[in-house]
């Protein structure tokens, strides 16, 4: 048993199953020869992941594990969707964006609120690894205020005319299509909120310039312009006033931005494990001294508990969605995990840490991002708060 797999283990006994841990380690194995040591050069090279990975992802079953069987899935439980996301994610978070979008994303929203015709129209190309569909919300103004989006759409015959802007489009320009957040009319707030699917290359479509980000790097992001863009009425999959659906869906998604968060901290944790074990100074193994002794222990706390969160989450959604208040505190608990783990991991790699050949810092920078993506810490905690309270706050004071 390696050093990873007594934390990986520590309550796989009692949390999963024989199936469930066989479909574990069998994509740990995969991600480890197929994906890990292209990691540093994807990151490097901010290099997407190649189209005919994704398909080699979907010929695995892996992109409709979470989809019904009548659309070509697996119609598997949540949770383990979100066992093969962190394995591939500890690999390479490049290799298992495929995974997220297919399992945690925007095809989940089709699937809890779609229409019969549209699942089995949109969902097959999903599982097949021929489209990817990204999530389009956050705007110029409306970041952690989403009900403050301004881009609109009104129909027209059997034709839904959208026009705005989106920004930090994780996937803009290399996914086929988008489930853009709109306002389909005047209500305030979130009634009057829906989504449609537009495909990527209709016309009035267009991209800004792929982002410079700190982290994330392969995984896309950019502005979508939509000016006059004509969707047929057909792909309106949550009408005004859906808000409500759309934010349940995206507690899913918030596992999933757990999932990926948890795969930071776990890599961390088991690359400072061997480091530790390895590297001597004064004559010992750095792993003699309390102080490091102290620091992993505070790391496989952290690591632990995020994962049990994860999967208590995981379990209450089943087939389905969680709770916004499980969703919420397990995804701060594993951001605030990645996080203090991948920092502690640089200090006790000393200056490897702070080097690109051990991959710490690739890890430290991706755990910032995902502590912003999906609804920030501030955003989850007011949530956790109005949840647990049973009180709603308004956030304009």
């Amino acid at each position: 048993m390696t050093t990873g797999d007594r934390t990986r283990d520590l309550y796989a006994g009692t949390v999963l199953d024989d199936e469930q841990r066989a479909l574990r380690d069998m994509v740990a194995r995969l991600a480890a020869e197929r994906y890990a040591p292209h990691a540093r050069d994807w990151d490097r090279e901010r290099r997407p992941l190649d189209v005919s990975e994704r398909k080699f992802l979907a010929g695995l079953g892996l992109l409709g594990l979470t989809i019904p069987t009548r659309y070509g899935g697996e119609g598997r439980p949540l949770l383990e969707a979100l066992i093969v996301l962190e394995e591939l994610a500890k690999a390479s978070p490049i290799a298992a964006w495929p995974v997220f979008e297919a399992c945690t994303g925007p095809a989940r929203v089709i699937e809890q609120f779609g229409t019969d015709e549209q699942k089995a129209r949109l969902l097959p190309p999903v599982v097949a690894g021929e489209k990817t569909i990204a999530v389009s919300i956050s705007e110029p103004e409306a970041g952690s205020a989403a009900t403050d989006m301004t881009t609109s759409g009104h129909v027209e015959g059997d034709t839904v005319v959208v026009n705005g802007v989106k920004r930090w489009c994780s996937g803009a320009g290399h996914s086929e299509q988008y489930l853009v957040y709109l306002r389909l009319g005047e209500a305030r707030g979130g009634k009057a909120i829906g989504a449609v699917l537009v495909d990527g290359d209709t016309p009035g479509v267009s991209f800004g310039p792929q982002e410079n980000l700190m982290g994330f790097r392969g995984i896309c992001s950019a502005d979508i312009f939509l000016d006059d863009v004509r969707v047929p009425l057909a792909n309106l999959i949550v009408p005004a006033g859906g808000f409500s659906k759309l934010f349940t869906a995206f507690s899913i998604e918030r596992l999933g931005n757990t999932t990926m968060s948890l795969a930071v901290a776990q890599t961390a944790l088991d690359r400072s494990a061997r480091y530790v074990i390895e590297r001597r100074q004064f004559g010992h193994q750095v792993a003699d001294f309390q102080l490091v002794q102290g620091a992993i222990a505070d790391m496989v706390i952290r690591v632990e508990s995020a994962r049990m969160l994860l999967y208590a989450a995981a379990r209450e959604a089943g087939t389905g969605a969680p709770s916004a208040l499980a969703a919420s505190v397990a995804k701060c608990a594993a951001n605030e995990a990645a996080q203090f783990v991948s920092g502690l991991a640089i200090q006790l790699h000393g200056g490897y840490g702070y080097s690109e050949e051990y991959e710490i810092e690739r890890l430290h920078r991706d755990s910032h991002g995902w502590a912003l993506a999906g609804g920030t810490l501030n955003i989850q905690k007011i949530r956790i708060a109005s949840e647990y309270l049973g009180m709603r706050f308004d956030q304009r004071r």
